[in-house]
């Protein structure tokens, strides 16, 4: 009766994909979908773990350059990436905010650059077998607060939830997208650690082939690297 449960939840789970593709600043919707994010070729569908080597892990499969408007923001404003078609975060996992300076005009940067983490989200209690005990499960978006001391610039945001239903076999699923926002500020701050996408997470990391079907799993290890603690 168990395997039968496991599976049936499992099957449930294929369904419940999503999107980040609406910008809100400071509570407030910024045009519709897709306008101030790229648009990725692979629609609300998941990536799996072989995109951890791939440069489509900056922004998903398909989101290049060009095509995406940019948004003016302020250095201390409140973000948020809501997902599409009033749907909701449907799977448990942890979710993460990147950022990357454009050497000039963001809307023609690939992301080859240094990117750093501002925010992430994991487990708010328990155990990570239990799916409402993941920060953002059944949440509508990800928010986060500009770091007030953040260099004024142009930058990609990368928004990202990796899905862990399926992280025992190997299926994690990712969830990314990327939003184009000029930054406005007195800055002074120094983002740190920075990286290179793809080369922040390998596919066998703990918080990636991540097993939640069990009764004590472990404890929950965020792959990628530190947030910039904001100076």
């Amino acid at each position: 009766m168990k395997s039968l449960f496991l599976v049936a939840a499992m099957a449930a789970a294929v369904d419940a994909h999503y999107i980040f593709n609406i910008l809100f600043v400071n509570g407030q919707r910024q045009g519709g979908e897709y306008t101030y994010v790229r648009r990725n070729s692979n629609s609300y569908n998941p990536a799996f773990p072989d995109i951890v080597n791939s440069n489509d892990l900056r922004c998903n499969v398909g989101a290049k350059p060009g095509n995406t408007q940019t948004f003016s923001v302020k250095a201390g404003d409140k973000i948020g990436f809501k997902v599409f078609n009033n749907e909701l975060i449907e799977h448990p996992g942890p979710g993460f905010i990147y950022m990357s300076k454009a050497p000039d005009s963001v809307n023609t940067y690939d992301g080859s650059g240094d990117w750093f983490k501002v925010y992430e989200t994991g487990l708010c209690r328990g155990g990570g077998n239990t799916d409402g005990n993941w920060c953002s499960y059944n949440k509508d978006r990800l928010e986060f607060t500009i770091p007030p001391k953040t260099p004024a610039g142009e930058y990609l945001v990368r928004i990202e939830h990796i899905g862990l239903h399926e992280g025992h076999r190997n299926r994690a699923q990712f969830y990314i997208t990327c939003a184009q926002l000029k930054i406005d500020g007195a800055g002074g701050g120094t983002p740190s650690p920075l990286v290179k996408i793809p080369g922040i997470y390998k596919a066998a990391d703990p918080g990636i082939a991540y097993n939640k079907w069990t009764s004590s799993p472990a404890p929950y290890v965020m792959p990628g690297p530190k947030v910039w603690d904001g100076n």
